[in-house]
């Protein structure tokens, strides 16, 4: 039994901020932050808004897309660093608010490869034949951990929510190879203190990100028995799309193969994979039979990546 995505949602909080508008907060241009990043706007939550409220938003409409219930649901994982409170977790949030009474729910802390961990480890339980239906959320509200005086860090993240529903595909298709992986060496350069902003040493997480970001998209590949040739699309974490450009000339992809939303979002962390994988469904991009790479990197340091043919 294959292990597969049937079924996804996002949400995006309403205000955007351009920017345009960092240039009156910051000392900083659009220009320097386009030609350096990519991004030129993210979205921000109302000040009503929270991490489950968006959690909640993206599960009903992953649901929705996989035709199933809440009732139906066996598992609940969220990637998250920025939860509501330390607990109840956001799952056990969700899990009420939903009606999903069957189901365990936990959350992860992966940072930005939060949702490679959460499909991974949804992908044991189905593949064992434990549990059929499981909801993966990656969901961050960045913004409140953001050091908005800080130039380095405050043009570069965004909030928003993507969830996907995991379940039995048909034979072939679904999640055909993984990598995980972490280095604690690394986390110096990429941390939160406690009720503290992101603290990131750019250089040296530019340095492992461009590194270990193509390294891992070829070395899924290969698991799967696969070459370069047959890599359809790839989405990967969208945090700085010199980061990405790197790990598509690693597989020598064109660039209409390669997911970009970074421009519109920002970097979402654990939320950035699956807020893309919405976005170029929606395009009509990606298509049964597909195969994709989603490969990710983040604090901790954390990487993970994943080789799937797509389809239910």
């Amino acid at each position: 039994m294959n292990a597969g995505i049937i079924g996804m949602g996002r949400y995006l909080p309403e205000k955007i901020l351009t920017n345009h508008d960092l240039e009156k907060m910051v000392d900083t241009s659009d220009e320097w932050i386009r030609t350096r990043t990519g991004i030129e706007q993210r979205r921000i939550v109302a000040e009503n808004e929270k991490t489950s409220d968006m959690a909640y938003h993206a599960s009903v409409r992953a649901l929705e897309d996989a035709g199933i219930t809440a009732e139906e649901l066996d598992m609940i994982i969220v990637s998250t660093v920025t939860p509501d409170q330390p607990f109840p977790t956001v799952s056990c949030m969700i899990q009420e608010r939903l009606g999903a009474t069957r189901a365990a729910a936990l959350d992860i802390s992966a940072a930005c490869a939060g949702f490679m961990y959460g499909v991974i480890t949804a992908k044991q339980f189905i593949e064992t034949n434990a549990y059929k239906n499981i909801l993966v959320i990656g969901v961050e509200t960045l913004s409140s951990i953001t050091d908005w005086n800080d130039r380095n860090t405050a043009v570069l993240f965004g909030d928003g929510a993507g969830a996907a529903v995991i379940g039995p595909v048909s034979e072939g298709r679904g999640i055909l190879s993984f990598e995980l992986g972490a280095d604690g060496t690394g986390g110096k350069h990429l941390y939160q203190k406690q009720k503290d902003f992101i603290f990131m040493n750019g250089r040296e997480v530019f340095k492992f990100a461009v590194r270990q970001m193509g390294e891992s998209a070829v070395n899924v590949i290969e698991k799967a028995g696969l070459s370069k040739e047959d890599v359809d699309f790839l989405v990967p974490h969208q945090a700085n799309i010199r980061i990405m450009e790197s790990a598509r000339q690693r597989l020598d992809l064109p660039e209409e193969k390669m997911s970009k939303t970074v421009n519109l979002y920002g970097n979402t962390s654990a939320a950035s994979i699956p807020i893309s994988l919405v976005e170029e469904l929606e395009q009509g991009k990606i298509k049964d039979d597909d195969v994709l790479v989603m490969v990710g990197f983040g604090g901790g340091l954390t990487w993970g990546a994943i080789a799937m043919r797509w389809g239910r």
